[in-house]
């Protein structure tokens, strides 16, 4: 075997090699993160379809499962492919989202926990998804009906941490339906060309909702996927991410990896299909970085993009210190 040879062979060796405690610990079970003051529930949404929106949903919510909290997924694509990812049954005539949004279910009805893990759990979508939007136009609080079923007492009974909902990309009553039952955005957005298409449409499709739906909902993180670190086009499109959206953009970012692609064909996350590989271990970190930094809460100047505590506090003394002093005449 020649030099450049063994030292490839050495290098391949290495990832796989530090992967393995990671791996060890989601099989045992002994990752731990902080539960939250209150549920966090997170849309996750982006009107450019193939930015990894399922993927980031179903992972994300894997990960913090296997970190030992209880964590719900609902499945509000027709698709279905986070149902399948996490392995439940959305076969035609299971009780799913759908009759929940129509008033025929509840949501402990609906539910269904993954077999991956104890602290997993979803609300399916199967294919009669495809027409609620149009039964939804004639019905009472459309726009609340995911909220009206889950904010009334559900989530609290439940005892969940996260609440990941994943959207169809388009905005029509059911990402509406998703962006009020909600508080937080996760956008996740793919390192390459024409990355930030339609990012502007969703910011103002969010300022909206805000305005008119829901005052609560902002962005509280962004999450960069896709990324392949041959490339500079890669590097670029995470630079310009950063810039323009600051430090709600999460440090860790989702590398280009076969393994999560190949995953949801065995209906599975892929931190259960291989919680060693490149995939599995930076939605791991994703997922800890998230629960540990907190919700972004957006500055009054920002509009509806989140920012930390420390960025807060600057604009509010630059503001501060902007303001003139009015002088009153005695």
């Amino acid at each position: 075997m020649t030099e450049k040879n063994l030292k490839k062979q050495q290098r391949d060796k290495k990832p796989a090699a530090a992967a393995s405690p990671h791996a060890a610990q989601v099989a045992s079970g002994s990752l731990e993160l902080p539960k939250p003051e209150q549920t966090r529930s997170l849309t996750v949404a982006n009107q450019k379809g193939g930015v990894g929106k399922t993927t980031t949903s179903v992972n994300m919510a894997a990960a913090l499962a296997h970190h030992g909290l209880k964590v719900l997924v609902i499945d509000l694509d027709p698709q279905g492919n986070a149902s399948t990812a996490l392995g439940v049954e959305h076969r035609t005539g299971t009780t799913s989202s759908y009759e929940l949004l129509i008033g025929e279910a509840t949501a402990p009805e609906a539910m269904q926990q993954s077999p991956a893990s104890e602290n997993l759990f979803c609300i399916p979508a199967t294919i009669d998804l495809a027409g609620a939007e149009i039964e939804l136009v004639s019905m009472v609080r459309r726009e609340y009906r995911l909220s009206d079923a889950l904010n009334r007492g559900f989530l609290d009974q439940e005892g969940f941490d996260y609440v990941f909902v994943d959207c169809p990309p388009s905005l029509g009553l059911l990402t509406i339906n998703a962006m009020t039952a909600v508080n937080e955005v996760l956008i996740p957005i793919q390192c390459e060309y024409y990355a930030l298409e339609g990012v502007g449409q969703l910011l103002g499709n969010i300022t909206m909702i805000r305005e008119h739906l829901n005052t609560n909902l902002h962005i509280s993180a962004i999450l960069l996927t896709m990324y392949d670190a041959r490339t500079k086009l890669a590097e670029q499109v995470a630079t310009e991410v950063r810039d323009q959206f600051g430090d709600v953009v999460l440090n860790n970012v989702i590398p280009r990896s076969v393994k999560v692609s190949e995953a949801p064909g065995y209906g599975q996350t892929v931190i259960d299909y291989d919680p060693s590989s490149r995939g599995a271990l930076a939605y791991l970190d994703a997922a800890k970085e998230l629960a540990l930094r907190g919700d972004y809460q957006p500055h009054e100047s920002t509009g509806p993009i989140g920012v930390s505590p420390e960025i807060a506090e600057q604009l509010s003394a630059s503001a501060g210190a902007e303001e003139p002093e009015i002088e009153v005449d005695n």
